[in-house]
Formats: C-alpha cells, structure tokens, sequence
C-alpha cells in the first residue's frame, strides 16, 4: 500500500532539501574568507610585491586574518544551522527554531530570501502546526473592562 503525503507534508519535505542545498551553497561561500586570511599571512611574512616592511604592516596583517577568520566561523555556523533547520522540519520538530531559522535565511539574498519567506509562510499554516505537534492558532482574548 503506498502512503499519500499531503500537501502540508510535501511542502515540509521540500523545504527540508532546499535548506540542505542552502547550506551547501554557503557553505561554498563560507570558502571565500579564507583569501583574506591568506592575504594577512602574506602580509605578515612580507611576501608582498613592492611592499616596504612598515610597522603597521604587521597590525594590518593580523586584522585581515581575523576578518577571514571571524567571517570564515560565521558563514559555518550558519550552515551548520541551516543543516539543523532541514533535519527539525523534516522530522517536525522545534518549531520555533525552524521558524526563526526562515527568518535568519532572509539574510542570506537571493537564495535564502525566498526560502526565509516561503518557510514561514508554510510554518504558519494550521495544518503545519498540528503536524508539528502544536494547538492551532487561539484568537486573542480581550479582557472585559
């Protein structure tokens, strides 16, 4: 017998391999820092054409290899929450987490931008939350005075 997903649950599935793919590709990005932090040992080692050995050679070196290191540790740290955000939505679970995960993929533009939107337009649909394991949405409840 073969089991129908329904439309709430394929759209989860597709979700989860789209963040899977946004992780990869700024994952690729991620690669790009490390230029500078090659660009600052050169620096540092004096490797440079035409550059004269200045005392501030040494502090501009070790500023690129911080940048390339610090943005190098920034781009992981997003693809390893992104890798997180694709397993919890396709196994339903942490809800908050994948929906402030569609929030922080906005940043990530283009790619992430459409994903960031269409993740939490998903999310906020009744069917969605109940596959999730949560009430659905209660009206507000407005105190008499």
């Amino acid at each position: 017998m073969v089991m129908r997903r329904t439309k709430d649950e394929e759209n989860l599935r597709l979700l989860s391999i789209f963040h899977y793919v946004l992780a990869a590709l700024a994952g690729f990005c991620s690669i790009f820092p490390l230029l500078y932090v090659g660009m600052g040992a050169m620096i540092l080692l004096g490797k440079l054409e035409g550059a004269h050995p200045n005392p501030g050679d040494r502090i501009m070196g070790w500023v690129f290899i911080g940048l390339g290191v610090g943005l190098f540790l920034l781009g992981m740290g997003f693809v390893a929450a992104a890798i997180l955000a694709g397993r919890y939505l396709s196994r339903r679970k942490h809800y908050t987490y994948c929906f402030t995960m569609g929030a922080v993929d906005c940043i990530f533009m283009p790619f992430g931008t459409v994903l960031g939107v269409f993740t939490i337009i998903v999310l906020q649909k009744e069917g969605v939350r109940s596959l999730f394991g949560l009430p659905p949405f209660a009206p507000p409840v407005v105190a008499s005075p």
